[in-house]
């Protein structure tokens, strides 16, 4: 093998895993870091942040690798992704099953550190992620199944930080589903011509005509889902203040996927980071300032 082989499959991998769109991981992370905070009343330990930053990283690179290994007989017909590693040849189906095997492997080392209570998490995050990418053959919303994927590190970060699961980080669950369906949706609509054609189930085709409004009404349950948890909180103007960023924000994806145009659709879709970080820097500030002046019950 030569020294540009090597460098060219190193280059095939690193786009097999989306470490060159580091957008989605970082959508699986926020939600992970709200819980975090919350489980460690705004004062987690490092060490559990860097376990569940660096996880998401891993277990999202292994997700994408088996998406693309499920979506090999797809990915091929639609124009975002026809020239995805897989879809393209540059690396076979069993190459990518094997590396989906290496960084699921490495965010299962990550465990070790933990307690058992974040262990037994661990499984159903990694079965729900594995089941994902199959259904879109026959689950008319699979974006559904994503919402619960994309919320399995926050039951986990409680679990690691408590040893339980208490009821906010069930509700946080529940309001991070929403958002998850709404940025989804977006990202769906991009290539809803192409998933009609080659008969891809997705939510933005369950919805149709109606897909801006399904869109709208999952972003007001997840900022007032949001606002119930500061209300649970008693958190300050500071997670507010975050929260109302986060609502200009998706007013301005309401107003840049009405028009229902692809790159519109996909930028709305990107712009959900900033959104998720408002969030969480307005919550993570407001501990920082205020932490005496937050329960210790929750």
């Amino acid at each position: 093998m030569t020294l540009s082989f090597i460098k060219a499959k190193l280059n095939a991998y690193e786009r097999l895993v989306r470490l060159d769109k580091p957008v989605g991981f970082m959508l699986l992370m926020w939600p992970t870091l709200w819980g975090l905070w919350i489980a460690g009343y705004g004062a987690p330990d490092v060490r559990f942040v860097w376990i569940f930053v660096l996880g998401t990283i891993l277990m999202r690179s292994a997700g994408c690798a088996v998406n693309d290994w499920a979506d090999r007989d797809f990915d091929g017909a639609v124009k975002r992704t026809e020239m995805r590693p897989l879809a393209s040849g540059e690396i076979t189906g069993k190459e990518a099953l094997w590396v989906g095997v290496f960084f699921a492997l490495a965010a299962a080392m990550l465990l070790i550190p933990l307690n058992w209570a974040a262990r037994f998490w661990a499984l159903p995050a990694l079965a729900v992620a594995i089941i994902y990418p199959f259904t879109k053959r026959f689950f008319a919303v699979p974006q559904a199944i994503l919402g619960i994927a994309f919320s399995m590190g926050i039951p986990m970060a409680f679990a690691a930080v408590r040893g339980e699961v208490p009821l906010i980080a069930w509700a946080l669950v529940a309001i991070n589903f929403f958002w998850v369906m709404a940025y989804d949706t977006e990202y769906a609509m991009v290539d809803r011509d192409d998933d009609i054609k080659i008969g891809i189930k997705t939510s933005a085709i369950f919805f149709g005509r109606f897909d801006v409004i399904a869109i709208s009404f999952c972003y007001v349950a997840f900022l007032s889902g949001m606002a119930f948890v500061g209300v649970e909180l008693q958190a300050g103007p500071i997670y507010y203040g975050g929260l109302l960023l986060a609502a200009v924000l998706a007013i301005q994806h309401f107003t840049m996927i009405r028009g229902r145009d692809r790159m519109k659709c996909f930028a709305a879709f990107r712009g959900n980071n900033l959104l998720g970080l408002c969030v969480f820097v307005g919550l993570a500030l407001d501990y920082a300032i205020r932490r005496n002046a937050y329960p210790q019950w929750y």
